[in-house]
């Protein structure tokens, strides 16, 4: 319970209208099973019910908007998106694409790729958006051939046909129709997107109407953390059931329709389900952001911040501690940021203490009361939303109580709990996987089991919510058989090191003990030692005594709370090459896979438990 907070019972006009967090449990044959008190109510057929609904309804409302090369708003209302999205459904509709022969998409978030994927749900084609650094950033396409041979696509879109090239030459069969908004393919025939939209309208809105709520919206693939990306088949039931999930626990959303400003991926479930799907379900409007959280493109998301007042504002913890960071330093965008917004959300990774009491005092200093910052836990199974944080308590790491409509179930595993989830929003099973493969995706009562641990807030009470606690398959044990729980130590290590600390491998599996694997925030480091980033090298700023010394300090604070073997660690090595994409030691969402990270590394592992080795970048207390 160490850094809760507790909401004050008379909220403040600024705090948002939450849903009831209210459970009742049970416990039975070794399982707690946690059922929120609040029924599911009625929710529509098919996602794109929605767009129809308010181009009628409010047809001139903003659906959808995003920059164009010169800078200015592109805005596109219901209605126009409807339109649009009728006459390409019926293009799709006279092609011979199915869920067999499904649409891919390559190129990441813009208006195109909006109206591309409301025309296939109009046309009961599955689409699929896809990592665009499988086809930029990967050298040998490995993710992106295995994508196409998992769906076997009957089209292939990328907004700009030179940027995606290389990859749709390497990967895209003849027999796949390769559409594109601009640029060429070198000499492959492409179909071009505004032919797509010149296609008169016939019979597709007769045959919308067939479709029901079991047709496959979506195939979304996993992030691949531990082993190549798995495709689920994401029905318009998941979608539906999923917003409205989200609607109970967020009723402002009803009341207001939710403004968001997103730079979040549509290949990922946060952005491309959840986030797009908030403004869909509600009427509410989505700014499209270029801007992420990374050196030389977090400062068109601030640029859009001071244009862009959102209701409701999602980010990863990455962006919520640059985000920080410009709001301490920029009244502008401070009078911009607060005018209008109720929640703060994160999810993804585990915001730290100290981000999450800076992000608050500046609220409080702003706004003169406390936003509601929330999380809670979901996953591309799940479409995505299980838990949310509503109730009284807020603090790091705590995920809160399961949403109307979602059954959780916490299983025994070693000494940890896995999380197991069950409603009308989860999978029915990965997408041609065979059955021994999917063996232990569901148990004899149909529970999804997610592979993540939780912990009980109050293990005698589970009212008081539910912890995160890493994942099950990061485990191991030392030489000793000493039981290690790696999430709890990364967590730990992102939590209390995170001014210094990018991300961390745990090593000692089958060793005496403990040692880390330390991605260093290089930025910062170099900051630290006084030195120019851009003019040194990474050696000079990682083996600066000012670094060496944080380090050193930092492993001595950690170890203070340390009780055993299972979680002290003396050691710890700076990485000063990052973790790789192509050898599948970090996930395009950025990751890591522990269990590749020790594969592709043993060298280095083996350099800093060999007491005879010194180097600079190994530090030892």
């Amino acid at each position: 319970m160490a850094h809760a907070k507790t909401v004050p019972p008379n909220y403040p006009e600024r705090y948002v209208r939450l849903g009831s967090h209210e459970i009742n449990y049970e416990y039975k044959d070794g399982a707690l099973y946690i059922y929120p008190q609040e029924q599911l109510q009625d929710y529509p057929q098919k996602l794109t019910d929605c767009l129809i609904q308010f181009a009628k309804t409010h047809p001139d409302r903003i659906f959808a908007a995003k920059r164009d090369e010169n800078g200015e708003w592109i805005k596109l209302s219901y209605a126009e998106v409807a339109h649009r999205a009728w006459r390409i459904a019926q293009a799709l509709h006279q092609r011979n694409l199915s869920e067999n022969r499904p649409l891919i998409i390559l190129s990441g978030n813009d208006l195109e790729h909006l109206v591309l994927s409301m025309a296939a749900m109009f046309a009961g084609v599955p689409f699929s958006a896809i990592s665009p650094s499988y086809s930029l950033i990967s050298k040998d396409f490995g993710k992106l051939k295995h994508v196409i041979d998992v769906l076997t696509p009957g089209m292939v879109y990328a907004n700009d046909g030179q940027l995606f090239a290389k990859a749709i030459q390497a990967c895209v069969n003849d027999d796949m129709e390769v559409v594109t908004n601009s640029g060429k393919v070198a000499e492959k025939s492409c179909t071009c997107f505004a032919h797509l939209l010149d296609t008169p309208i016939t019979d597709i809105q007769t045959h919308y109407a067939t479709l029901d709520e079991h047709t496959i919206a979506k195939f979304l693939f996993t992030s691949g953390s531990t082993k190549m990306p798995k495709a689920v088949p994401t029905t318009h039931l998941m979608l539906c059931v999923n917003q409205q999930m989200l609607l109970q626990t967020f009723p402002e959303f009803a009341d207001e329709p939710p403004v968001l400003l997103d730079w979040l991926s549509w290949h990922h479930t946060f952005g491309g389900s959840h986030n797009v799907g908030i403004a869909l379900y509600n009427g509410g409007t989505i700014y499209i952001d270029d801007g992420k959280p990374v050196t030389g493109k977090f400062d068109e998301t601030i640029r859009n911040l001071k244009e862009i007042s959102p209701t409701v504002y999602f980010n990863v913890p990455k962006g919520w501690e640059e985000l920080t960071i410009a709001l301490e330093n920029d009244q502008e965008l401070r009078d911009r940021f607060y005018a209008k917004v109720k929640i703060l959300f994160f999810a993804g990774a585990a915001l730290s203490n100290a981000a999450w009491d800076r992000l608050d005092q500046i609220a409080q200093q702003h706004c003169g009361e406390s936003i509601r910052i929330m999380s809670g836990l979901g996953m591309t199974e799940t479409a995505p939303s299980c838990a949310f944080t509503t109730g009284p308590q807020v603090m790091a790491g705590f995920i809160g109580y399961p949403a109307p409509g979602c059954t959780i179930k916490l299983v025994p595993t070693g000494d940890k709990l896995e999380f197991c989830a069950k409603g009308k929003h989860v999978m029915n099973g990965y997408w041609r996987l065979n059955a021994d493969q999917q063996v232990n995706v569901f148990d004899d009562e149909g529970f999804y089991h997610t592979g993540d641990a939780v912990r009980l807030v109050d293990a005698k009470d589970p009212r008081q919510g539910l912890m995160y606690d890493g994942r099950l398959a990061e485990d191991f044990k030392l030489n000793t058989g000493t039981f290690v729980n790696v999430g709890t130590l990364r967590n730990r290590v992102l939590l209390t090191g995170n001014q210094f600390i990018q991300d961390v491998a745990v090593t000692g599996c089958n060793l005496a003990s403990l040692g880390f694997l330390i991605f260093p925030k290089m930025d910062a480091c170099a900051e630290l030692a006084g030195l120019d980033r851009q003019n040194n090298s990474i050696e000079k700023i990682l083996s600066h005594p000012e670094v060496r010394e944080w380090f050193v300090q930092f492993l001595k604070q950690y170890n203070q709370q340390a009780t055993g073997s299972s979680n002290r660690v003396n050691k710890l090595y700076l990485m000063a090459e990052a973790p790789q994409l192509d050898a599948g030691e970090v996930t395009d969402k950025g990751n890591l896979n522990q269990a590749s990270i020790l594969k592709h590394r043993h060298a280095l592992i083996d350099a800093l438990y060999d007491e005879t080795t010194t180097h600079s970048f190994i530090i030892r207390i």
